[in-house]
């Protein structure tokens, strides 16, 4: 499946609500918070289309004033659509306005229990940073995870 990025718009409102219902069996948004990530937050949300024009995933990074650090707030792909590269691609691009907004890293919370977005987020760089007890709303423990997004330095060594 090949799916089209781009920035989410206002209109987009009613088909997060449902993409995240599908997604989500507890912790998920309701309208008015998403309206309000897409509105008023300091935040930027992006959306993946299949060739339908249907959104098949969505990712939301908070970008907080005075922090060289950001967020990935919430990040959820179609069922039907997993495994097929628009998380990657998603990740891709939230890390890329994060560096153009000069972030030097990334957090993000993700549940224990999900295997699949853990080996995602650590194919993508993000280690472990620490352990949350009882961190979702049915109980479930998460792991805070994160990236340095400061490229490493190499050294050349001359030899002679």
């Amino acid at each position: 499946m090949t799916a089209s990025l781009r920035p989410a718009q206002p209109g987009d409102l009613a088909a997060l609500c449902r993409l995240e219902q599908l997604c989500f069996e507890t912790d998920h948004f309701n309208r008015r918070q998403l309206a309000h990530l897409l509105n008023r937050a300091h935040a930027l949300t992006w959306v993946a289309e299949d060739e339908a024009q249907r959104l098949v995933g969505y990712a939301t990074l908070l970008l907080r004033r005075n922090s060289r650090m950001a967020r990935l707030y919430s990040f959820c792909v179609h069922p039907e659509c997993q495994g097929q590269g628009v998380g990657r691609r998603l990740l891709d691009t939230l890390e890329g306005e994060a560096r153009d907004r000069g972030c030097e890293g990334l957090t993000l919370e993700v549940r224990a229990d999900n295997r699949r977005a853990r080996a995602l987020y650590r194919r993508m760089g993000f280690g472990l940073r620490r352990w949350l007890d009882d961190y979702y709303a049915d109980g479930c423990a998460a792991w805070q995870m994160e990236k340095s997004l400061i490229p490493l330095k190499t050294t050349l060594v001359a030899t002679g």
